[in-house]
């Protein structure tokens, strides 16, 4: 009993230190490697202790990707905030949305009587958007303000369209062997569409934007795919509502 309730403890206390160490580096940007280390230290170390109380055997490194991911966009992107509001704002939304995983992956591992149905899947599809945007934008902004090599900003935009896709496949539970192939083509395809945003004459949020928006697309028929529930009026639907969006966008977006 007390060690649910130091679990339980833990679902609050990890996101509250997150809050803490992020505000350290709004007033001393210099620790930004260190806070992003004990941040996602502290998560691994919440997520392990769920993994050890659970009778599923949950692998550990299955539930920190999209955790991880999340310290690495509200970081990265706040770099290229100038409004200390909107930093705050970003930090917070940062904290809320990690005591929400951590409570989802807290009852389902260590109280799955308590955990309602496809809610990891859910806050999967939302997170795994917002974190795509914030990191493209952040990626397409270190290219236009520290004119940083293009291929060093492929090489991660990969990565993290590698590890995202991973991880909506494990959260939708598709067997790993089933999903490897569009792991690779979901990657491919984000990576060749941000090389060429690279060259476009937009800033850096709606380059990011558009990307996720094209990632939406992708991701979204290959989830349905995968699931067997993808027919002719979901397809339309996702290619309507993303294009229609893209195109919105592009029509009203700044070009510089």
């Amino acid at each position: 009993m007390k060690h649910k309730r130091f679990l339980s403890l833990l679902v609050l206390l990890v996101p509250a230190i997150a809050w803490g160490l992020l505000e350290l580096f709004f007033f001393n940007p210099k620790i930004i490697y260190v806070v992003f280390v004990l941040i996602n230290l502290c998560v691994f170390l919440a997520v392990w202790q769920f993994c050890k109380a659970s009778d599923k055997g949950g692998n550990w490194h299955d539930f920190i990707i999209l955790p991880c991911l999340m310290s690495l966009a509200a970081i990265s992107y706040s770099v290229l905030l100038s409004s200390g509001a909107l930093i705050q704002i970003l930090f917070g939304l940062y904290a809320v949305l990690l005591y929400i995983y951590l409570r989802y992956a807290y009852y389902y591992l260590a109280r799955p009587a308590s955990y309602a149905a496809f809610s990891i899947e859910n806050i999967s599809s939302y997170g795994n958007f917002l974190i795509f945007f914030l990191i493209s934008a952040a990626i397409f902004g270190l290219k236009s303000f520290l004119n940083a090599p293009v291929w060093i900003l492929i090489a991660a935009l990969l990565a993290v369209s590698g590890l995202i896709t991973y991880q909506m496949i494990w959260a939708n539970a598709v067997d790993i062997k089933k999903g490897a192939i569009f792991i690779f083509i979901n990657s491919l395809i984000l990576t060749e569409l941000s090389w060429a945003a690279f060259f476009l004459p937009i800033n850096h949020h709606v380059a990011g934007l558009s990307l996720a928006i094209c990632y939406y697309i992708l991701i979204g028929l290959v989830r349905h795919f995968l699931i067997e529930k993808l027919d002719v009026k979901k397809a339309k639907l996702y290619l309507g509502f993303g294009l229609s969006g893209l195109f919105i966008i592009l029509i009203t977006a700044r070009w510089l």
